[in-house]
Protein backbone atom coordinates (compact mmCIF):
# COMPACT_ATOMS: atom_id res chain seq x y z
CA UNK A 1 0.00 0.00 0.00
CA UNK A 2 0.65 3.50 -0.41
CA UNK A 3 0.39 6.66 1.44
CA UNK A 4 0.02 10.16 0.26
CA UNK A 5 -0.37 13.29 1.39
CA UNK A 6 -2.23 16.75 0.54
CA UNK A 7 -1.15 19.75 1.80
CA UNK A 8 -4.07 23.01 2.24
CA UNK A 9 -3.04 24.91 -1.63
CA UNK A 10 -4.13 21.27 -2.92
CA UNK A 11 -7.54 21.85 -1.94
CA UNK A 12 -7.64 25.14 -1.43
CA UNK A 13 -10.80 25.50 -4.25
CA UNK A 14 -13.05 23.14 -6.10
CA UNK A 15 -10.40 23.01 -9.03
CA UNK A 16 -7.37 22.01 -6.64
CA UNK A 17 -10.55 19.77 -5.57
CA UNK A 18 -10.88 18.00 -8.59
CA UNK A 19 -6.67 18.16 -9.41
CA UNK A 20 -6.46 15.91 -6.35
CA UNK A 21 -9.11 13.50 -7.40
CA UNK A 22 -7.22 13.18 -10.77
CA UNK A 23 -4.23 12.33 -9.09
CA UNK A 24 -5.68 9.78 -6.98
CA UNK A 25 -7.65 8.39 -9.62
CA UNK A 26 -4.53 7.65 -11.01
CA UNK A 27 -1.95 6.46 -7.94
CA UNK A 28 -1.61 2.83 -7.20
CA UNK A 29 -4.61 1.33 -4.78
CA UNK A 30 -5.01 0.62 -2.10
CA UNK A 31 -3.78 4.47 -0.75
CA UNK A 32 -4.21 6.25 2.48
CA UNK A 33 -4.88 9.82 1.54
CA UNK A 34 -3.71 12.55 4.41
CA UNK A 35 -5.15 15.62 4.08
CA UNK A 36 -4.63 18.71 5.59
CA UNK A 37 -7.32 21.81 5.96
CA UNK A 38 -8.17 24.00 2.81
CA UNK A 39 -6.11 26.56 1.59
CA UNK A 40 -5.05 29.10 4.62
CA UNK A 41 -8.23 27.75 6.62
CA UNK A 42 -5.74 26.75 9.96
CA UNK A 43 -4.47 30.18 10.06
CA UNK A 44 -8.27 31.53 9.99
CA UNK A 45 -9.16 29.00 12.76
CA UNK A 46 -6.07 30.29 15.01
CA UNK A 47 -7.89 33.61 14.90
CA UNK A 48 -10.63 31.99 15.23
CA UNK A 49 -9.16 30.75 19.12
CA UNK A 50 -7.82 34.00 19.74
CA UNK A 51 -11.45 35.83 19.33
CA UNK A 52 -13.06 32.82 21.30
CA UNK A 53 -10.29 32.89 24.07
CA UNK A 54 -10.55 36.81 24.62
CA UNK A 55 -14.48 36.96 24.30
CA UNK A 56 -14.81 39.05 21.76
CA UNK A 57 -18.01 37.55 20.25
CA UNK A 58 -18.86 40.19 17.43
CA UNK A 59 -15.90 39.10 15.94
CA UNK A 60 -15.77 35.11 16.64
CA UNK A 61 -19.16 35.09 14.87
CA UNK A 62 -17.89 36.62 11.77
CA UNK A 63 -14.42 34.73 11.67
CA UNK A 64 -17.36 31.36 12.18
CA UNK A 65 -19.29 33.06 9.33
CA UNK A 66 -16.59 33.37 7.03
CA UNK A 67 -14.93 30.14 7.17
CA UNK A 68 -18.42 28.01 6.87
CA UNK A 69 -18.80 30.11 3.86
CA UNK A 70 -15.03 29.34 2.27
CA UNK A 71 -15.91 25.87 2.84
CA UNK A 72 -19.54 25.94 1.49
CA UNK A 73 -18.33 27.58 -1.72
CA UNK A 74 -16.05 25.15 -2.71
CA UNK A 75 -18.89 22.20 -2.33
CA UNK A 76 -21.24 24.02 -3.88
CA UNK A 77 -18.37 24.65 -7.06
CA UNK A 78 -17.94 20.98 -6.47
CA UNK A 79 -21.64 19.42 -6.77
CA UNK A 80 -23.88 22.16 -7.83
CA UNK A 81 -25.84 22.62 -4.52
CA UNK A 82 -25.09 22.46 -0.92
CA UNK A 83 -28.65 20.60 0.20
CA UNK A 84 -27.83 16.84 -0.63
CA UNK A 85 -26.68 13.92 0.96
CA UNK A 86 -23.07 13.52 0.78
CA UNK A 87 -22.97 16.93 2.55
CA UNK A 88 -25.02 15.89 5.07
CA UNK A 89 -21.58 14.53 7.54
CA UNK A 90 -19.81 17.88 6.60
CA UNK A 91 -23.15 19.88 7.83
CA UNK A 92 -23.20 18.00 11.59
CA UNK A 93 -19.35 18.44 11.81
CA UNK A 94 -20.40 22.51 11.22
CA UNK A 95 -23.27 22.22 13.86
CA UNK A 96 -20.48 20.86 16.40
CA UNK A 97 -18.11 23.79 16.00
CA UNK A 98 -20.82 26.40 16.62
CA UNK A 99 -21.96 24.72 19.88
CA UNK A 100 -18.23 24.18 20.68
CA UNK A 101 -18.03 28.15 20.54
CA UNK A 102 -20.96 28.99 22.25
CA UNK A 103 -19.00 27.20 25.19
CA UNK A 104 -17.26 29.47 27.61
CA UNK A 105 -13.32 28.44 26.75
CA UNK A 106 -11.04 27.53 29.86
CA UNK A 107 -7.82 29.04 31.06
CA UNK A 108 -5.87 26.67 28.86
CA UNK A 109 -5.28 28.37 25.30
CA UNK A 110 -3.45 25.57 24.19
CA UNK A 111 -6.49 23.06 24.88
CA UNK A 112 -8.95 24.82 23.47
CA UNK A 113 -6.66 25.54 20.26
CA UNK A 114 -6.59 21.87 19.80
CA UNK A 115 -10.09 21.37 20.16
CA UNK A 116 -11.17 24.20 17.70
CA UNK A 117 -8.46 24.73 14.82
CA UNK A 118 -8.87 20.34 14.37
CA UNK A 119 -12.11 21.38 12.94
CA UNK A 120 -10.19 22.87 9.22
CA UNK A 121 -9.04 19.08 8.79
CA UNK A 122 -11.99 17.48 9.50
CA UNK A 123 -13.93 19.75 7.45
CA UNK A 124 -11.79 19.26 4.23
CA UNK A 125 -11.72 15.34 4.55
CA UNK A 126 -15.13 15.27 4.87
CA UNK A 127 -15.72 17.39 1.76
CA UNK A 128 -13.10 15.71 -0.28
CA UNK A 129 -13.90 12.20 0.65
CA UNK A 130 -17.97 13.63 -0.64
CA UNK A 131 -16.55 14.56 -3.78
CA UNK A 132 -14.43 11.00 -4.23
CA UNK A 133 -17.35 8.75 -3.60
CA UNK A 134 -19.43 11.39 -6.27
CA UNK A 135 -16.65 10.37 -8.44
CA UNK A 136 -16.78 6.57 -8.36
CA UNK A 137 -13.80 5.90 -6.07
CA UNK A 138 -14.34 3.64 -3.55
CA UNK A 139 -13.73 5.60 -0.39
CA UNK A 140 -14.06 5.41 3.85
CA UNK A 141 -13.36 8.99 5.89
CA UNK A 142 -11.44 7.28 8.89
CA UNK A 143 -11.52 10.07 11.95
CA UNK A 144 -7.66 10.11 12.65
CA UNK A 145 -8.09 10.78 16.62
CA UNK A 146 -10.13 7.66 17.03
CA UNK A 147 -6.50 5.65 15.77
CA UNK A 148 -3.54 8.06 16.10
CA UNK A 149 -3.13 8.15 19.95
CA UNK A 150 -1.03 10.86 21.54
CA UNK A 151 -0.26 12.51 25.18
CA UNK A 152 -1.99 15.62 26.23
CA UNK A 153 0.88 17.76 25.52
CA UNK A 154 -1.59 20.44 23.57
CA UNK A 155 -0.55 21.81 20.27
CA UNK A 156 2.94 19.33 20.51
CA UNK A 157 1.85 15.83 21.10
CA UNK A 158 3.84 13.26 21.15
CA UNK A 159 2.74 9.88 19.44
CA UNK A 160 1.64 6.48 21.66
CA UNK A 161 2.98 3.86 19.42
CA UNK A 162 2.32 1.01 20.82
CA UNK A 163 -1.45 1.71 21.07
CA UNK A 164 -1.22 3.77 17.37
CA UNK A 165 -0.09 0.53 16.02
CA UNK A 166 -3.15 -1.57 17.31
CA UNK A 167 -5.67 0.63 16.38
CA UNK A 168 -4.55 1.67 12.69
CA UNK A 169 -4.26 -2.29 11.99
CA UNK A 170 -8.00 -2.62 12.49
CA UNK A 171 -8.64 0.15 11.05
CA UNK A 172 -7.07 0.29 7.72
CA UNK A 173 -8.27 -3.68 6.55
CA UNK A 174 -8.87 -2.02 2.77
CA UNK A 175 -12.31 -4.49 2.43
CA UNK A 176 -13.82 -3.17 -0.32
CA UNK A 177 -12.28 -0.09 0.44
CA UNK A 178 -9.42 1.10 -2.17
CA UNK A 179 -8.97 4.86 -0.74
CA UNK A 180 -8.63 5.52 2.72
CA UNK A 181 -9.24 9.29 3.17
CA UNK A 182 -8.00 11.16 6.84
CA UNK A 183 -6.87 13.86 8.46
CA UNK A 184 -3.16 15.65 8.99
CA UNK A 185 -1.84 17.09 11.77
CA UNK A 186 -4.53 15.57 14.74
CA UNK A 187 -4.72 13.10 16.95
CA UNK A 188 -6.51 12.54 20.34
CA UNK A 189 -5.75 11.20 23.73
CA UNK A 190 -7.03 7.77 24.94
CA UNK A 191 -9.87 9.93 26.69
CA UNK A 192 -10.82 10.88 23.64
CA UNK A 193 -9.45 14.38 23.70
CA UNK A 194 -8.12 16.14 20.44
CA UNK A 195 -4.62 17.23 20.12
CA UNK A 196 -2.14 18.27 17.26
CA UNK A 197 0.89 17.02 16.14
CA UNK A 198 2.56 20.82 16.02
CA UNK A 199 2.33 23.23 13.13
CA UNK A 200 2.80 21.52 9.81
CA UNK A 201 2.49 18.42 11.42
CA UNK A 202 0.33 16.35 8.51
CA UNK A 203 3.77 15.15 6.60
CA UNK A 204 3.76 13.50 9.82
CA UNK A 205 0.68 11.81 9.96
CA UNK A 206 1.45 10.80 6.83
CA UNK A 207 4.72 9.39 8.06
CA UNK A 208 3.25 7.38 10.93
CA UNK A 209 0.89 6.09 8.99
CA UNK A 210 3.49 4.37 6.18
CA UNK A 211 5.55 3.56 9.12
CA UNK A 212 2.68 1.44 11.38
CA UNK A 213 1.08 -0.24 7.70
CA UNK A 214 4.72 -0.44 6.04
CA UNK A 215 3.89 1.20 3.01
CA UNK A 216 5.86 0.94 -0.28
CA UNK A 217 6.07 4.66 -0.27
CA UNK A 218 5.15 7.76 1.63
CA UNK A 219 4.33 10.73 -1.34
CA UNK A 220 3.53 14.54 -0.08
CA UNK A 221 2.46 16.78 -2.80
CA UNK A 222 3.69 20.31 -2.76
CA UNK A 223 2.90 23.19 -4.92
CA UNK A 224 6.80 23.42 -5.81
CA UNK A 225 8.57 20.79 -8.22
CA UNK A 226 10.37 18.86 -5.30
CA UNK A 227 12.82 20.11 -2.43
CA UNK A 228 14.69 23.10 -3.50
CA UNK A 229 17.52 24.62 -2.17
CA UNK A 230 15.88 27.68 -1.00
CA UNK A 231 12.44 29.09 -0.63
CA UNK A 232 11.71 30.59 -4.14
CA UNK A 233 9.60 33.32 -2.79
CA UNK A 234 12.57 34.64 -1.01
CA UNK A 235 15.52 33.32 -3.65
CA UNK A 236 14.40 33.69 -7.08
CA UNK A 237 16.86 30.85 -8.47
CA UNK A 238 16.34 28.13 -6.29
CA UNK A 239 17.06 24.59 -7.34
CA UNK A 240 15.46 21.61 -6.84
CA UNK A 241 17.11 18.28 -5.85
CA UNK A 242 16.70 15.13 -7.47
CA UNK A 243 17.87 13.17 -4.41
CA UNK A 244 18.11 13.82 -0.58
CA UNK A 245 19.55 11.31 2.20
CA UNK A 246 17.09 10.85 5.34
CA UNK A 247 20.47 12.56 7.37
CA UNK A 248 20.49 15.69 5.28
CA UNK A 249 16.96 16.22 4.67
CA UNK A 250 16.29 15.74 9.09
CA UNK A 251 19.67 18.49 9.25
CA UNK A 252 17.35 20.75 6.70
CA UNK A 253 14.21 20.44 8.83
CA UNK A 254 16.00 21.40 12.07
CA UNK A 255 17.08 24.71 10.38
CA UNK A 256 14.10 25.60 9.90
CA UNK A 257 13.52 24.36 5.57
CA UNK A 258 9.57 24.28 5.22
CA UNK A 259 9.14 21.51 2.89
CA UNK A 260 9.06 18.48 5.03
CA UNK A 261 8.50 18.65 8.84
CA UNK A 262 10.92 17.70 11.34
CA UNK A 263 10.04 15.02 12.61
CA UNK A 264 8.26 13.10 9.49
CA UNK A 265 12.22 11.62 8.70
CA UNK A 266 12.58 9.35 11.53
CA UNK A 267 9.41 6.82 11.18
CA UNK A 268 9.91 6.39 7.43
CA UNK A 269 13.91 5.91 7.62
CA UNK A 270 13.12 3.78 10.55
CA UNK A 271 11.61 1.20 8.27
CA UNK A 272 13.49 2.36 4.84
CA UNK A 273 10.82 3.21 3.42
CA UNK A 274 10.90 6.29 0.56
CA UNK A 275 9.57 9.72 1.06
CA UNK A 276 8.41 11.34 -2.44
CA UNK A 277 8.11 15.13 -2.70
CA UNK A 278 5.89 15.84 -5.92
CA UNK A 279 4.44 18.77 -7.40
CA UNK A 280 0.48 18.64 -7.54
CA UNK A 281 0.29 21.20 -10.39
CA UNK A 282 2.82 18.73 -12.39
CA UNK A 283 2.20 15.04 -11.50
CA UNK A 284 4.27 13.27 -13.76
CA UNK A 285 6.98 15.36 -12.85
CA UNK A 286 9.69 12.66 -10.77
CA UNK A 287 10.07 15.53 -7.94
CA UNK A 288 12.23 14.23 -5.23
CA UNK A 289 13.12 11.05 -3.60
CA UNK A 290 14.21 11.29 0.05
CA UNK A 291 15.93 7.94 1.24
CA UNK A 292 19.00 6.42 2.92
CA UNK A 293 21.10 7.22 0.41
CA UNK A 294 20.81 10.51 -1.17
CA UNK A 295 24.05 10.94 -3.12
CA UNK A 296 27.21 13.52 -3.12
CA UNK A 297 24.80 16.79 -2.97
CA UNK A 298 26.94 19.35 -2.28
CA UNK A 299 24.47 22.11 -3.48
CA UNK A 300 24.19 25.19 -1.65
CA UNK A 301 21.13 25.44 0.53
CA UNK A 302 19.69 29.01 2.16
CA UNK A 303 17.22 28.57 4.73
CA UNK A 304 15.59 31.95 6.23
CA UNK A 305 13.84 31.80 9.55
CA UNK A 306 11.92 35.38 9.85
CA UNK A 307 10.02 37.33 13.30
CA UNK A 308 13.14 36.15 14.95
CA UNK A 309 14.19 37.23 18.64
CA UNK A 310 18.00 37.68 19.77
CA UNK A 311 18.67 37.13 23.24
CA UNK A 312 21.44 37.50 25.62
CA UNK A 313 21.13 36.51 29.01
CA UNK A 314 24.14 37.67 32.04
CA UNK A 315 24.18 36.37 35.72
CA UNK A 316 23.68 39.32 37.77
CA UNK A 317 26.62 38.89 39.70
CA UNK A 318 28.99 38.64 36.73
CA UNK A 319 29.68 34.94 37.36
CA UNK A 320 30.75 32.47 34.60
CA UNK A 321 28.14 30.74 32.34
CA UNK A 322 29.15 27.16 33.60
CA UNK A 323 27.47 23.67 32.85
CA UNK A 324 25.29 24.13 36.05
CA UNK A 325 23.57 26.67 35.27
CA UNK A 326 23.64 26.72 31.79
CA UNK A 327 20.77 23.28 32.65
CA UNK A 328 19.39 25.41 34.80
CA UNK A 329 18.54 28.42 31.73
CA UNK A 330 17.69 25.37 29.15
CA UNK A 331 15.25 24.07 31.66
CA UNK A 332 13.06 27.19 31.46
CA UNK A 333 13.20 27.18 27.54
CA UNK A 334 11.93 23.62 27.94
CA UNK A 335 9.25 24.63 30.78
CA UNK A 336 7.55 27.00 28.39
CA UNK A 337 8.18 25.36 25.15
CA UNK A 338 10.59 27.51 23.32
CA UNK A 339 12.63 25.84 21.03
CA UNK A 340 16.50 27.33 20.88
CA UNK A 341 16.84 27.96 16.89
CA UNK A 342 20.39 29.33 17.39
CA UNK A 343 23.21 29.22 20.70
CA UNK A 344 25.85 30.40 21.87
CA UNK A 345 27.95 30.94 24.99
CA UNK A 346 30.68 32.70 26.22
CA UNK A 347 32.43 33.26 29.77
CA UNK A 348 29.52 35.75 30.91
CA UNK A 349 26.74 35.60 27.96
CA UNK A 350 24.13 32.85 26.79
CA UNK A 351 23.02 34.29 23.58
CA UNK A 352 19.76 32.56 21.84
CA UNK A 353 18.01 33.19 18.64
CA UNK A 354 13.86 31.66 18.83
CA UNK A 355 10.72 32.32 16.88
CA UNK A 356 8.86 35.00 18.02
CA UNK A 357 5.27 33.46 19.30
CA UNK A 358 3.30 34.13 22.09
CA UNK A 359 5.20 31.96 24.84
CA UNK A 360 7.82 34.39 24.38
CA UNK A 361 7.27 37.27 27.30
CA UNK A 362 6.09 34.86 29.55
CA UNK A 363 9.50 32.92 28.57
CA UNK A 364 11.48 36.05 28.75
CA UNK A 365 10.00 37.61 32.87
CA UNK A 366 10.87 34.12 34.39
CA UNK A 367 14.26 34.27 33.47
CA UNK A 368 14.32 37.86 34.46
CA UNK A 369 14.02 36.40 37.86
CA UNK A 370 17.65 35.79 38.32
CA UNK A 371 19.19 37.16 34.93
CA UNK A 372 20.01 40.02 33.02
CA UNK A 373 17.74 40.09 29.88
CA UNK A 374 18.78 42.22 26.76
CA UNK A 375 16.83 40.91 23.36
CA UNK A 376 16.65 42.12 19.92
CA UNK A 377 13.43 41.37 17.67
CA UNK A 378 12.81 42.28 14.38
CA UNK A 379 15.64 39.96 13.27
CA UNK A 380 16.00 36.91 10.98
CA UNK A 381 18.20 33.60 11.12
CA UNK A 382 19.83 32.95 7.89
CA UNK A 383 21.62 29.41 7.36
CA UNK A 384 23.99 28.73 4.37
CA UNK A 385 24.65 24.77 4.00
CA UNK A 386 27.83 23.79 1.99
CA UNK A 387 28.83 27.74 2.06
CA UNK A 388 31.94 29.31 0.68
CA UNK A 389 32.87 32.74 1.14
CA UNK A 390 31.99 33.99 -2.08
CA UNK A 391 28.57 33.03 -1.60
CA UNK A 392 28.80 34.22 2.41
CA UNK A 393 29.53 38.26 1.44
CA UNK A 394 26.92 37.52 -1.93
CA UNK A 395 23.93 36.97 0.46
CA UNK A 396 24.86 39.47 3.54
CA UNK A 397 25.60 41.68 1.14
CA UNK A 398 23.73 45.05 2.58
CA UNK A 399 22.24 42.98 5.53
CA UNK A 400 23.48 43.92 8.88
CA UNK A 401 24.92 41.03 10.66
CA UNK A 402 24.09 41.10 14.82
CA UNK A 403 25.73 37.44 15.62
CA UNK A 404 27.05 34.56 13.76
CA UNK A 405 28.37 30.57 13.77
CA UNK A 406 30.29 28.88 11.34
CA UNK A 407 31.48 25.17 11.60
CA UNK A 408 32.92 22.97 8.80
CA UNK A 409 28.84 23.01 6.63
CA UNK A 410 27.11 25.76 7.95
CA UNK A 411 27.03 28.78 8.02
CA UNK A 412 24.61 30.91 10.38
CA UNK A 413 23.94 34.36 11.09
CA UNK A 414 21.44 36.61 12.44
CA UNK A 415 20.55 39.81 10.66
CA UNK A 416 18.42 42.10 10.93
CA UNK A 417 15.35 42.43 9.23
CA UNK A 418 15.00 44.98 5.91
Amino acid sequence: MQVSKFGGASVKDANAVRNLVRIVEGLEKPLVVVISAMGKTTNAMEALVESYFSGNDAELKERFRNIIAYHEKIAKDLFGEVDIPELRPFYDCVESLSQRLEQQPSLHFDYEYDQIVSYGELFSTLLVNAYLKYSGIRTQWIDVRQILKTDDLYRNANVDWSLTNKLMAEAFTFEEVDVYVTQGFIGGTISNITTTLGREGSDYTAAIIGHVMDAERVTVWKDVPGVLNADPRIFPNAQKMDTLSYAETIELSYYGAQVIHPKTLKPLQNKQIPLYVKSFLNPDLPGTIIQQEGGNNNMPIYILRKNQVFLTLSPRDFSFITEGNLSEILAVFNEFHVRINLLQTSALNFTACVDNGRELMPLLEKLKEQLVVRYNDNVELLTIRHYTQSIIEEKLKGRTVIDSQITRINARFVIKTL
